[in-house]
């Protein structure tokens, strides 16, 4: 079997393969290893038949739908996961085939109720279900202590003692652990009758992730997420140095228009020299009134370099074809020594 483990922070996602085939599953990717992924598959010349998500992530951004359109591979997860672009969904006991691999769908509810394990000879992804020392989580959207008892003492738990753990969240970067491991070691496992176990998980107090909001939003709607974006903008526009801006503002360039995006009070305070004043919320509406000639070469501007880049992709978008975003923005232009005006 070929088997590789990426982490990005303490989130974990994996791939298995058949060597015989190679023929591939990737389990929990994350957005930001997508080239990762790619690379490894690429360099051990691995067909990645399935992409799977254990369950709807809420404290990472999923890369399962990007590496469905990379890859051309089904994205994978519990029948009742609300994301639309699952293509294949499991019930409980359906079982994926990877050339000579079977991962069997374990529905295991209660970190949310799509969750999953996949279960192989002699390993099992845990998805959030159960982690090493501890258990996902159960006060967040959709999530039932009560339900996680079930899945853990009446379902994961019964597996041979010397399988394999393998969670999506591993924050000491301890690897993996075993079943039997866990059953004698992990604190939370240790309450062994539900009402002590529920009233163990009810009272937790736990810190709502990062990225909550718009992790679930995105997971489970399969939008983008504001990095996606940026991303996505930045990779239509080119960028402007600071030194190359100065110079040309400097020599007078009559075939260069800055645009300070930024709300008038900013722009007041402070701005490029020469730069032109059209707030965000205004672009789509006033372009053409102020810039009626769209050969001409723009610069947009805004504080950090991120609402600048969204503009400019836009204005690519409507046919302003020399069109590029200051690197760094007005706080690198102003820390950098650069003149201001006002």
């Amino acid at each position: 079997m070929i088997f590789e483990t990426f982490a990005a922070g303490g989130c974990k996602s994996y791939v298995v393969g058949c060597e015989t085939s190679r023929a591939a599953a990737l389990i929990d990717p994350e957005i930001s290893r997508i080239d990762c992924y790619i690379g490894y598959a690429a360099q051990h010349g691995l067909h990645v038949r399935y992409i799977v998500d254990t369950h709807t992530h809420a404290d990472h951004f999923s890369a399962s739908r990007e590496l469905r359109k990379a890859l051309s591979a089904p994205v994978v997860m519990n029948r009742l996961s609300p994301a639309p672009y699952a293509d294949l969904r499991l019930d409980d006991g359906d079982m994926l085939l990877v050339g000579e691999l079977r991962l069997k769908a374990l529905h295991t509810p209660g970190h949310t109720r799509d969750s999953m394990c996949l279960v192989m000879t002699d390993r099992v992804f845990t998805g959030d279900t159960l982690l090493i020392g501890g258990t996902g989580r159960t006060d967040l959207p959709t999530g039932d202590p009560r339900a996680l008892y079930e899945s853990l003492f009446e379902k994961l738990l019964k597996l041979p003692p010397e399988f394999l753990v393998y969670p999506a969240h591993d924050y000491k970067d301890l690897g993996h652990s075993t079943i039997g491991a866990e059953i004698a070691e992990n604190p939370r496992l240790q309450k062994k009758e539900r009402a002590a176990f529920v009233e163990m998980m009810e009272k937790l107090d736990l810190a709502a992730p990062t990225h909550l909001t718009e992790a679930l939003r995105t997971n489970m709607s399969g939008g983008k997420s504001v990095a996606q974006l940026l991303a996505e903008a930045g990779a239509k526009v080119p960028f402007i140095s600071l030194a190359e801006l100065s110079a040309r503002i400097g020599g007078n360039s009559c075939d260069l228009v800055v645009l300070d995006l930024r709300e008038r009070d900013a722009f007041q305070t402070g701005h490029i020299p020469g730069a032109r004043h059209l707030p965000r919320g205004q672009l789509e509406l006033r372009v053409n009134v102020e810039l009626p000639d769209p050969t001409v070469r723009v610069v947009t501007s805004c504080e950090f370099g991120k609402i600048s880049t969204l503009a400019a992709a836009t204005l690519r978008e409507l046919g302003y074809g020399r069109v590029g975003a200051l690197d760094g923005g007005v706080k690198a232009w102003r820390d950098a020594g650069y003149p201001m005006e006002t």
